[in-house]
């Protein structure tokens, strides 16, 4: 059995740097924590809201790395010597990764009430039109 890849039909030329797009997203393997949303908040802007209760903003990092936006989080040992008799509340770091298409940018990111909002901006597509001039051989 072969693989079948957009290289494969004739037609769609370039798109093999899509195919490693998905490629990427299919092995980020996020297991689910913490959860989020992701909203379309116009017609070229996004917003992904992150549940992180209990994380401080020193806590959190993001970065774009590879055209992949990585959110991070890691709690620091607070040093007390508390003793749980229950402890429901997850203490655990997390990675949490969105492939990014081209044109995508990250914008400002704000902590409010336990949930963390990353805006992302699509630039606006040009249309351009390119006319190529035939040559005698």
């Amino acid at each position: 059995m072969s693989k079948l890849t957009l290289g494969s039909y004739p037609h769609m030329l370039g798109f093999e740097q899509l195919e490693r797009l998905l490629e990427r997203t299919a092995k980020t393997g996020n297991e689910g924590y913490p959860p989020f949303n992701i909203e379309q908040t116009s017609d070229y802007s996004y917003r992904i809201t992150l549940a992180v209760a209990g994380f401080a903003e020193e806590d959190l990092s993001i970065t774009v790395e590879d055209r992949q936006l990585v959110i991070r989080g890691r709690q620091g040992d607070d040093g007390s010597e508390r003793v749980f008799l229950h402890r429901g509340i997850a203490a655990r770091q997390f990675q949490r990764s969105f492939v990014l298409a081209d044109g995508v940018e990250v914008g400002e990111a704000i902590m409010e009430n336990g949930l963390l909002h990353v805006d992302l901006s699509r630039s606006r597509p040009e249309v351009v039109v390119q006319t190529i001039q035939i040559k005698k051989g």
